[in-house]
């Protein structure tokens, strides 16, 4: 097989049809980042500016087989998981990537909407524990969900160190803990842990309501790098520097408050 002309990202996670998060979020992102954006829809969502006011699961053994289609055709080079919704769809996926372990994976423990609303059956976080992050690349939990992997209520970098080393422990090789649910001064600080080695990623506060799609368009970001070569901490580097210019360029669209990320800044 020769070589793609591009780079080959795919994204296991659900779908927002108002096209900010989820699969339709990835997608633009790995284009953004010159990756060719392949997907495996987890979920449906129904959702928009407003908010999110239902979601359902796809059959676990329908989403397996999507993954397992893409990757016995496509040169995949990252693997990206968002929105998995429940403890079948988790075992599912993760019974594929046990597989392909050559193949890095970036995990998303997406589990409440901005918007407040449940994304991830209360079932599905110790799935997500045990069978997904010893199969991790890294992971990008904001505050609240690193208080739902670990119980450590993130408010300062103490404790987003102390919530990163409890998620290391459950296996992934590195844990991204994002800092955006908190300012800190005029500051928004992220810090990856990655080979025992923290390091610290800051940028301006940006304030804005402008934010829907942020999460997981960072990591789509890190995905896009990893498949396109980068090491772990060049690829979140890079997502770091993405990530500052969507939310500072984001725009309102639709009628609510809850516009997304410039993908395309």
């Amino acid at each position: 097989m020769t070589a793609p002309a591009r780079p080959v990202a795919l994204t296991i996670a659900g779908s927002d049809p108002s096209g900010g998060a989820g699969i339709q979020g990835d997608l633009k992102t790995f284009a953004a980042c010159g990756v060719y954006g392949a997907a495996a829809i987890a979920a449906l969502t129904v959702q928009n500016t407003q908010g999110v006011t239902d979601a359902v699961g796809v059959e676990p053994s329908f989403v397996a087989a999507q993954v397992t289609a893409v990757l016995d055709d496509l040169p995949v080079g990252a693997i990206k998981t968002g929105m998995l919704f429940d403890a079948g769809i988790i075992e599912a996926v993760a019974t594929v990537l046990a597989g392909r372990g050559e193949i890095p994976l970036v995990v998303d423990p997406v589990m409440v909407s901005t918007s407040g609303h449940r994304l991830l059956k209360p079932d599905a976080v110790e799935a997500i524990r045990t069978r997904l992050l010893p199969l991790a690349t890294i992971v990008t939990p904001n505050g609240p969900e690193a208080f739902d992997l670990t119980g450590v209520v993130v408010t300062d970098e103490e404790s987003m160190r102390k919530a990163a080393e409890k998620i290391a422990a459950m296996g992934p090789q590195g844990v991204v803990i994002k800092g955006g649910h908190h300012r800190q001064g005029s500051s928004a600080i992220d810090l990856l842990l990655f080979d025992g080695v923290f390091s610290r990623f800051e940028r301006p506060w940006i304030e804005t309501p402008y934010t829907h799609g942020s999460g997981c368009a960072f990591a789509s970001a890190i995905t896009a790098g990893l498949a396109k070569g980068l090491t772990v901490p060049d690829a979140v580097a890079e997502a770091e520097a993405f990530i500052g210019k969507a939310i500072a360029s984001a725009y309102r669209i639709g009628l609510g408050i809850n516009s997304p990320v410039n993908h395309f800044s």
